[in-house]
């Protein structure tokens, strides 16, 4: 009489278990880089749209500024200040106002005579470091060149949290 076996050796189900766990090691392992590769694209674009916007915002001001108040403004300053003349948000019986860009607890803020700060920049990024050149042309027609380093706000040190983005642009003012 002949014995048949229908069962699994121990050999079988231990290759059995060696495979099925090298295929979910590497599933879990291709998820978890692509959730991490995803984290990273976020942080990135966060931190980059904030620079550009706050740019973008400066730089529009300035163009449409009257001219430069230099007395409150900080030059070659990596915590520097831009204080312009304007005939916009004029204050009731004025004829021209002042606003101001400078850092305030991390964030770029933008002030209107008489008024609160508004922050230009989210609480996921901190502003690194805002510096204003003024640059002296051969014109009559003052321009300003202004640096911005961003930085995302990482909540520990993994990597996908860490963004960094400097920003450099030259603005002129379109009346002087």
């Amino acid at each position: 009489m002949k014995k048949t076996n229908d069962g699994f050796t121990l050999a079988e189900i231990l290759v059995y278990v060696a495979t099925l766990s090298l295929i979910l090691l590497a599933v879990s392992s291709f998820f978890l880089w692509a959730n991490r590769s995803n984290t990273k694209v976020k942080v990135t674009h966060k931190t980059t749209y904030n620079a550009r916007r706050a740019i973008e915002i400066m730089s529009y001001e300035i163009r449409e500024a009257e001219g430069i108040y230099t007395p409150t403004s900080v030059f070659a300053s990596s915590t520097g200040q831009l204080s312009l003349e304007t005939t916009k948000y004029l204050p009731t019986g004025e004829n021209t106002t002042y606003i101001d860009f400078y850092i305030c607890q991390d964030n770029l803020c933008l002030k209107k005579e008489g008024q609160d700060p508004i922050s230009l920049t989210s609480d996921k990024v901190k502003i690194d470091s805002l510096e204003f050149n003024q640059i002296a042309t051969t014109s009559t027609v003052p321009s300003i060149r202004i640096n911005l380093k961003v930085d995302y706000v990482a909540p520990g040190l993994r990597p996908e949290y860490q963004a960094s983005v400097d920003l450099t642009s030259t603005v002129s003012l379109r009346s002087y």
